[in-house]
């Protein structure tokens, strides 16, 4: 390969995952409407992690979204112990799709029954709102203090299991290998080696690139024991022009993930929200989250979602089968394979079943001053569920001829400015950009009581109204 002029490159959509550094190298309840969902393709700086944990045994699989030349592509993961061929295995950028359209937070929508027939009592509707590059030579290495522990291809990647002295020895290691390392990376380099950690350098093998052929990267999955959860993201932000975004997907038998070094909270739900949000829900989550992660000063992490895998409410996407679920490593799942269609068609389940699989989904923004350490997780033991949704309720526009109308009519009016303050609250929109997009929607409008309240309530009209 001829040398070219080399500069960080895009991986994982312009954002390095898990402490990677990219360098230039030469060469049923429910009884509403699921609507929309605000899945990880909302956000242009983003990056997928899945962690399948159980015990100290654990498979990460990284989504490699880099797009460009793949001569310009490379990546250096530390790791918490040496990889060998066996324990890589090249996945499915589609079940990482499935597994975010699955749990990503949800837009749902109710329709107000007429007031004037008569009420019964849908207790089934309350109970569904969810509160729920060769090597260098040896001598030159060892001088160096580098240790090349393992060398293999899988699939397009051909990677290298590194160890390192110190860091300024790995630096030039890099350098003379082709890799252009960023300002900044010494100090979290000499941090990961003194943790006694090594380094997953992955790079794209041109030959197998062009056989497989398309223009993405396939998602590269490790299996490893170790008693460290942790992803290190420190070495990440060394690359980055500014914030990024993080998902991670925990995959485990015992309940919900959280962090350790940092706080764990729930991303605000089952909020009510006006209606013309529905064409513009991409804006409003993205905005709510901004807003939300700006409160908690920048260095928050939110659940999106925490789930037993079996089942969901509502479904933004069917639950993940046991076929995928072992493709991304869940190795403790037994039984039988999965039912071809037609024996689903012949099986009436008469409930959800759960798969002994609970996802948690974790999101994260952050740079090197709101996250100055690495992300550590544990497993709580809690199995409640939670998921990110939020509300649109259609009031009732019919013929309305009843006593009950005018009252109706004035609680769906309060409804409506108490959803306005609410997605004001969650976004920072203006109240005023808010009220314009409801008259510009039509649907969502406040009833125009001029006459009614003034024919009902006479007796406004004998006391003038008292402020309090």
């Amino acid at each position: 390969m001829t040398k070219k002029s080399t500069y960080l490159r895009k991986i994982f959509s312009s954002t390095a995952l898990m402490g990677v550094l990219v360098f230039g190298v030469p060469a049923a309840a429910f009884c509403g409407f699921y609507v929309a969902k605000g899945g990880t393709d909302l956000f242009n700086e983003s990056s997928k992690v899945v962690f399948v944990r159980d015990g100290d045994r654990t498979v990460i699989t990284m989504a490699n979204d880099y797009q460009g030349d793949m001569t310009e592509f490379a990546m250096v993961i530390p790791v918490p112990t040496i990889i060998t061929k066996d324990q890589v295995h090249i996945s499915k950028a589609s079940i990482l799709e499935h597994l975010d359209a699955y749990t990503a937070p949800r837009l749902v929508e109710y329709f107000d029954r007429d007031p004037c027939e008569p009420q019964y009592e849908y207790s089934m509707m309350r109970k569904g709102m969810v509160n729920s590059s060769a090597p260098a030579p040896i001598e030159r290495q060892a001088a160096l203090g580098v240790t090349i522990e393992e060398s293999f291809s899988v699939g397009e990647y051909d990677i290298l299991i590194l160890s390192a002295k110190e860091s300024g020895g790995l630096q030039t290691w890099l350098t003379q290998n082709g890799y252009k390392v960023p300002d900044g990376a010494g100090k979290i380099l000499r941090s990961y080696i003194k943790q006694g950690m090594k380094f997953f350098v992955a790079k794209v093998n041109l030959e197998e690139k062009a056989k497989i052929g398309g223009e993405m990267l396939r998602p590269i999955a490790v299996a490893f024991e170790s008693p460290k959860f942790m992803l290190p993201i420190r070495l990440g932000t060394v690359n980055s022009k500014g914030k990024q975004d993080l998902f991670v997907y925990a995959l485990t038998k015992n309940g919900r993930v959280e962090t350790t070094n940092y706080r764990t909270q729930k991303i605000p739900s089952n909020k009510e929200i006006p209606v013309f949000v529905k064409d513009k829900f991409g804006d409003f989550y993205k905005d709510m989250y901004t807003e939300t992660a700006r409160k908690e000063g920048g260095n928050g992490v939110f659940m999106e979602y925490a789930w037993d895998m079996g089942w969901c409410d509502p479904c933004a996407a069917d639950p993940l089968s046991k076929n995928e679920l072992r493709e991304l490593g869940v190795f403790w799942l037994d039984g039988d394979r999965d039912l071809t269609p037609t024996q689903r068609k012949l099986i009436r389940r008469p409930r959800p079943q759960a798969q002994n699989v609970f996802v948690t989904r974790l999101h994260v923004r952050y740079d090197a001053q709101s996250f100055p350490e690495d992300l550590k997780f544990h497993q709580t033991g809690d199995k409640s569920n939670f998921q990110g949704r939020y509300i649109m309720r259609h009031a009732f526009k019919g013929e309305m001829k009843c006593d009950a109308a005018l009252g109706y009519k004035k609680s769906v009016n309060k409804r409506l400015n108490t959803e306005i303050n609410t997605l004001a609250n969650l976004t920072g929109w203006e109240r005023s950009y808010i009220r314009t997009k409801i008259d510009e929607d039509g649907k969502g409008k406040p009833f125009d009581l001029t006459g009614e309240t003034q024919n009902h309530d006479w007796w406004n009209r004998i006391w003038p109204q008292q402020k309090d």
